[in-house]
């Protein structure tokens, strides 16, 4: 039965409008056109040119075909042009396909002819690695090769566009097109998941708009934020940040490397206020020399998530002027869904204790409607009592829309009405949730995802090995990096630095086992490997 507030109240354009956060550069240009909002190296941009450069990009691509659901894919550091293709090609309608620019060739081709690029933006520094993915791939977009202005890479041109010429080719008065849903997809990332083959994981406007002001809720980002990219933009859409700082008129400042020199030289000279990052940028800042290092003036606030720092490492980021705070999330959520919310009064607890909590992952962003701890086969929450182990299931508007044309592991992964994330945790009594294991068997190493199968794909077509299980092992730099257990043929030889060379000849760097132990691999009377046992393993040969 309808009610008198349902009668002559409807929806019209004129109240309703789908979400996005393209609107958040519109408004920043706008109302702060002056305001510095890009500084890479001597290079700034202000917001009237930020916003401009994106719509004669946006206006570009639309002259050559692209729009509504077509797929832009970019091979990109953390240049002024990633932070333009994340405004641009959704003004044009068009879905953001950013690739992790350490793949390997074959991965790069699976995610090109998967996701059906029409256009690719390639920085020349990566060109030996995209001309070999594009000789393997089916796909044939338009290739538009990027020339970095202030730290020029050596590499070929690949097509016969180049960015700036292309980008100035549009119309600076380009009528970006709002989406004409809020559900309509603005990017598209690949994830390992469980397999050797990774899955695209849609995310929609009103997700990406509601988790860029999550992060300003959550992070507490002040108007005028300076934002300091040492976080991969090709990390879940860089967190959502690329359009968070928009949102508060902030200063984006680019770093092409990840250098110890080169951070702290940003924090100082340009005032940074926030970064994000994996563990592996905390070391990278305390490994660098007192030459180096430079004095803070005020607290620079530090987001980070995989593997919980060490009480160590959290005291001397904070005697280094750092305040660290733990985030969890995945790509499935668009980055982080989950922070450790931290209480004034825990200020005054020991280091140990300290530590202990900023160990835990947390609670729900505002953004995030639901978050629960669950027995995935009774769909009932776990007590909280730090002990019993369940599933971390998420349900709210920051969930993903699904997987790209894989609609059985779409369903699959929203069975019973929720999101899981495979993840294993307990809850606390105050209902903060610890991750204990991944049921996924992923592993994390300098932020990045690395599939165990994949590596056991990679072992396993080598003629002398039976059997292989890759697992995580403690790194103190890395957070984590792969180690493998390998079994050989009855009369088999061959050595560790053999399969190593092997691997590296079929994998990505990173994803290259550091470690190779030879020996029966552990498992159930069943035959099936028992990976548990083989973590507790590779953490006591760190030991």
């Amino acid at each position: 039965m309808s009610s008198i507030y349902d009668r002559d109240l409807e929806r019209v354009e004129a109240n309703h409008q789908p979400l996005t956060p393209l609107t958040f550069l519109e408004r920043a240009a706008r109302v702060f056109p002056q305001t510095t909002a890009v500084i890479y190296g001597d290079l700034r941009i202000d917001y009237a040119d930020f916003y401009r450069r994106c719509r004669q990009l946006a206006s570009a691509l639309a002259d050559r075909g692209i729009g509504r659901g077509d797929t832009v894919s970019v091979m990109l550091a953390n240049t002024p042009a990633m932070l333009e293709a994340h405004y641009a090609v959704p003004m044009c309608g068009a879905v953001l396909h950013a690739m992790n620019t350490r793949l390997d060739a074959a991965v790069i081709a699976l995610q090109l002819d998967h996701a059906q690029s029409r256009v690719l933006i390639t920085d020349t520094a990566f060109s030996a690695t995209i001309g070999q993915a594009l000789e393997i791939a089916s796909a044939e977009p338009l290739i538009i090769d990027y020339i970095d202005p202030v730290e020029p890479q050596t590499g070929d041109r690949l097509g016969d566009h180049e960015y700036e010429a292309t980008l100035a080719s549009g119309d600076a008065d380009f009528a970006w097109a709002m989406p004409q849903d809020e559900w309509d997809a603005i990017a598209v990332n690949y994830t390992s998941g469980t397999t050797g083959d990774p899955k695209g994981v849609v995310y929609h406007h009103r997700g990406a708009c509601l988790l860029a002001q999550g992060n300003i809720i959550t992070a507490s980002i002040p108007k005028h934020a300076v934002y300091l990219w040492t976080l991969p933009m090709f990390h879940c859409n860089g967190w959502c940040f690329p359009w968070t700082i928009a949102a508060v008129n902030g200063t984006h400042v680019c770093l092409r490397e990840v250098r110890g020199d080169a951070i702290w030289a940003a924090l100082a000279d340009h005032r940074v206020t926030h970064l994000c990052g994996a563990p592996v940028v905390m070391s990278t800042l305390l490994a660098a020399s007192q030459q180096q290092q430079r004095r803070l003036t005020t607290t620079v606030e530090f987001f980070t998530a995989a593997a919980p720092p060490p009480e160590s490492v959290l005291s001397e980021m904070r005697e280094a002027g750092f305040n660290v705070t733990h985030l969890y999330g995945l790509t499935e959520v668009y980055g982080p869904a989950v922070a450790n919310d931290w209480h004034a009064e825990w200020d005054a607890l020991p280091a140990a204790q300290q530590a202990t909590l900023k160990a835990r992952q947390g609670v729900r962003y505002h953004a995030l409607e639901q978050l629960e701890v669950m027995d995935p086969a009774t769909m009932v929450a776990v007590p909280k009592d730090g002990a019993t182990l369940g599933e971390v299931m998420f349900r709210g508007n920051v969930v993903m829309k699904g997987y790209l044309k894989n609609k059985a592991a779409t369903d699959e992964a929203f069975a019973g009405g929720w999101f899981h994330s495979g993840d294993l945790a307990v809850v606390h009594p105050d209902g903060y949730v610890q991750l204990k294991d991944r049921s996924k068997d992923i592993i994390i190493s300098g932020g990045e995802n690395i599939s165990s199968i994949e590596i056991e794909e990679a072992l396993h077509k080598h003629p002398q090995v039976a059997a292989a299980a890759a697992v995580a092992m403690p790194h103190p730099k890395w957070g984590e990096t792969p180690c493998a257990f390998v079994e050989l043929h009855a009369g088999a030889a061959v050595s560790a630095d053999q399969l190593i060379a092997w691997c590296r000849q079929r994998l990505a760097a990173y994803k290259v086992p550091s470690r190779i132990v030879f020996g029966d691999i552990i498992k159930t009377s069943t035959g099936k490997v028992q990976k548990f046992a083989l973590r507790q393993r590779a953490a006591q040969l760190t030991e």
